[in-house]
């Protein structure tokens, strides 16, 4: 059995804002170590989320439905998904599937910290 390729690094950065560092492969072996990542992002409080792609080298249709798994998440909990990092190739899988329209997409932290508000 496979398992997951994906080291998942979580930094609160203000307050209300937690920042999820993702480096190695999103797909179906990810879903535990993704999700138990969101719980430790929201646990102090945090209403914004920040999805790091950075370090990203992998996503497939499986990694997309959490994404999306993720997505309905944070909204039953009022809180936003905010991606920065991506390059273009997944930049287009978001706007293809209409994910850029829930996740506001970035181009780099900086931007994403300054936006979540």
């Amino acid at each position: 059995m496979s398992k997951a390729n994906i080291t998942l690094n979580v930094r609160q950065t203000k307050p209300d804002t937690s920042v999820i560092d993702i480096q190695g492969e999103i797909n179906a072996f990810a879903e535990n170590v993704l999700m138990d990542a969101y719980t430790q992002a929201t646990s102090n409080g945090a209403r914004n989320i920040l999805l790091n792609f950075e370090k990203l080298d992998y996503m497939n249709s499986s990694g997309i439905g959490l994404l999306v798994t993720l997505l309905i998440r944070a909204q039953r909990q009022k809180q936003r998904l905010i991606a920065f990092g991506l390059n273009e190739h997944y930049r287009q899988i978001f706007e293809l599937t209409r994910l850029n329209e829930a996740i506001t997409i970035y181009p780099g932290e900086e931007e994403a910290l300054a936006m979540a508000v």
